[in-house]
């Protein structure tokens, strides 16, 4: 959380871009942020080409954009996935024959854990298989590194309930390094 996640996604897309190549965005559809956009916290918003379901396989959706996008001349050359966490195990499996299998690179953006520091099912699969692992840093509120995410309800910490609340009227995040979190979990 708070670590450039989707900024450095956008870049990535700006970068591909910028050298006459197509991208193709996607996230999960449970994120509901930005709706059908990658919202970073600098303000750059983009609109998703894939709003995948937990039922849509990853690889034929791309393909059946991807093909209608190379009949235009466009052939899509890589894939960026925000919010990847929220992916299935098989979306992430599919992600993999993207890339081994089509030859497509795919750059999935995620964080690891809950705010009960429980991994996803999409980001351990992503750890098991990911050909490379790149941490994207923040800071804790005291200075220190960041590592996990407490959640608030109605602006006090809670360390129970169901694995996905994104965003919303009661329901905030914080990014807390371990001394910090473990301090919060103590006052709940």
């Amino acid at each position: 959380m708070n670590s450039g996640k989707s900024t450095a996604l956008l870049q990535a897309a700006h970068n591909y871009e910028e050298r006459n190549q197509h991208v193709l965005l996607a996230k999960p559809a449970v994120d509901k942020k930005g709706d059908r956009n990658i919202v970073s916290r600098l303000g750059v918003t983009r609109a998703v080409d894939l709003l995948l379901t937990p039922d849509m396989d990853l690889r034929q959706s791309f393909w059946a954009i991807a093909r209608e996008r190379a009949a235009h001349g466009k052939p899509i050359a890589c894939l960026l996935i925000d919010e990847s966490q929220f992916l299935t195990e098989q979306q992430v499996d599919q992600s993999l024959e993207l890339a081994v299998l089509d030859n497509i690179p795919v750059l999935a953006y995620g964080i690891r854990t809950d705010f009960q520091t429980k991994s996803f099912p999409g980001s351990r699969r992503l750890l098991e298989i990911a050909h490379s692992l790149e941490e994207l840093k923040t800071i804790c509120r005291c200075g220190r590194k960041a590592m996990f995410n407490g959640r608030l309800f109605d602006g006090r910490f809670v360390f129970d309930g169901e694995q996905v609340a994104i965003d919303g009227v009661e329901v905030t995040y914080e990014s807390l390094c371990a001394d910090c979190y473990f301090q919060e979990k103590a006052k709940a």
